[in-house]
């Protein structure tokens, strides 16, 4: 019996270590499966509404995703303890970078404040993110589009639906190409 005990914690421990890496890995305790980076686009007339997320960003301001309304937006769903979502960065900053006049809103998840604030400010992250320690915000997107786990990037359309979603680590290059293909009406 003690073998079994100590195989049980082992498995336990290989799971929750492994919670937010490479394609295939558990998440948590809630068995959620990584993003390898897959990018899904709705067709149009399959399209949700995005879901209304305002709350407290990480600076502790009152942040809302309604404030970018009409406009194609990205909405990146972080953690700083997540490997892949550490990887990603660079290229949020480039895309942001290329993307001017594109709004991003970060959903920072599972996350502590003042960690989540650091890498902010190292990467360099020019957009803010809801807090959301809970994850509960994901919750709102349950009956539009199935998030696994961080990190998740979706493209919201100008009518406000989500338009594309990368589950997994996504590139500069992808990313632009995905909101200016959105922005064309794509």
């Amino acid at each position: 019996m003690p073998g079994a005990v100590l195989a049980a914690a082992g498995l336990a421990a290989t799971l929750l270590l492994s919670a937010c890496g490479a394609s295939g890995s558990a998440t948590g305790t809630k068995g959620y499966i990584a993003g390898d980076g897959v990018v899904s686009i709705i067709d149009e007339g399959d399209r949700q509404p995005a879901p209304e997320l305002a709350g407290e960003s990480l600076d502790g301001e009152q942040i809302s995703l309604s404030d970018t309304a009409g406009q194609v937006t990205v909405v990146n769903i972080w953690a700083q303890w997540c490997a892949p979502c550490r990887a990603e960065a660079d290229d949020l900053v480039e895309a942001a970078k290329q993307l001017p006049d594109v709004p991003f809103f970060g959903i920072d998840i599972r996350d502590n404040r003042a960690a989540a604030r650091a890498f902010v400010r190292s990467k360099g992250l020019p957009y803010d993110s809801l807090f959301d320690p809970s994850g509960e915000s994901l919750l709102a997107f349950y009956d539009i589009v199935t998030i696994q786990s961080p990190p998740t990037t979706l493209v919201i359309d100008k009518a406000g639906r989500v338009a594309a979603i990368v589950s997994g680590e996504v590139t500069a290059s992808t990313l632009v190409g995905l909101v200016r293909d959105v922005a064309r009406g794509g």
